[in-house]
């Protein structure tokens, strides 16, 4: 069977970049709750530093935005990581057939473990956990960033060296194949960094209107674009890419063709892009809103989701055991 998983940090709101990078594409994605596994990685959230209380937090509200933003329950499963337990059960058996070299060829430990004085495990780890995040359900298509296909490529190689060893008559495990998301990179407001929360550099789906404008209006746009008569470039302006994702095509020529021009100033054109961006946000804040005055939905939701998956993960689990001699 078909099986599509995708797993996101629980980093709170969701901005416009995770939503336009990933979120937008999983909801095209839905494709039934047995097929679609969508889950908010709590336990490789555990490799930063953080705070209980906060941590508590942050998974709720990225749970919120992410069934405002279209997640649908009866068409998904949506779950916490750390409700299935099978995912670091899983873990454990692929760590003892993945090479150490293959870890720290990893392009993310390689950047993250230059910036740390002393290196936790988990930072080398993280990738094997990612890998049994997708095989304990057997998804064989995962959306991801381009950031990710090195460490889907190592999910791959996990796959195939768990089945020679231990399903070599028949591949237990699938190779997953990477589906790419439509919107590969969403440049932060300030041009010189992909969207973070940790450099403040986004716009959270949830904002009001007026804190996106406060927000929008000092963003960078063309930088060889200095006085209000200097004809700009969209092609290399950050605020027209968000034009991209926000704006119809009729709009994208108008705002094109009066930055060519200088018919515009910059301001013209995130004036047209904000009133662009409240007609695709408007519904998720008010969708938002209704979730959040439903005492226990978001919990029902997550608890539902989080049986249906320790259901497959369960059987996945009984049938690794079996095939590794752990059971009688």
């Amino acid at each position: 069977m078909s099986r599509i998983f995708s797993g996101i940090q629980p980093s709170g709101e969701l901005h416009i970049g995770n939503y336009l990078g990933a979120v937008q594409n999983w909801v095209r994605l839905q494709e039934g709750r047995d097929a679609t596994f969508f889950c908010v990685v709590d336990l490789h959230a555990l490799t930063g530093n953080y705070e209980p209380a906060d941590l508590r937090r942050r998974r709720h509200e990225m749970a919120v935005s992410l069934l405002a933003a279209g997640l649908d329950p009866e068409r998904c499963t949506l779950f916490f990581q750390s409700a299935v337990p099978q995912h670091a059960e899983l873990a454990w058996i692929f760590n003892t057939v993945t090479p150490l070299g293959e870890l720290e060829r990893q392009t993310q430990y390689k950047d993250k473990s230059g910036r740390q004085e002393s290196v936790i495990t988990g930072l080398l780890t993280y990738p094997v956990l990612q890998a049994a995040d997708i095989l304990l359900y057997h998804a064989t298509r995962v959306p991801v960033g381009e950031d990710q296909v090195q460490h889907l490529e190592l999910s791959r190689e996990i796959a195939r060296r768990w089945n020679a060893r231990f399903a070599s008559d028949m591949p237990y495990f699938p190779e997953p194949q990477p589906l790419l998301t439509p919107v590969r990179r969403m440049m932060g407001l300030d041009g010189q960094a992909k969207m973070s929360k940790s450099i403040g550099n986004t716009i959270g789906l949830l904002e009001s209107r007026e804190q996106i404008w406060e927000k929008l209006r000092p963003a960078m746009t063309d930088p060889a674009r200095v006085r209000r008569t200097d004809a700009g470039n969209p092609d290399v302006c950050n605020v027209f890419s968000m034009h991209k994702a926000f704006s119809d095509a009729p709009t994208q020529e108008t705002v094109a063709a009066n930055c060519r021009s200088a018919g515009w100033g910059c301001i013209e054109c995130k004036k047209v892009l904000a009133e662009s961006m409240e007609q695709v946000l408007v519904p998720i804040r008010l969708k938002a809103a209704e979730i959040g005055a439903r005492t226990s939905y978001v919990t029902d939701v997550l608890e539902a989701g989080a049986h249906r998956a320790r259901t497959t993960a369960q059987e996945t689990m009984r049938e690794v055991y079996e095939r590794m001699g752990l059971t009688d």
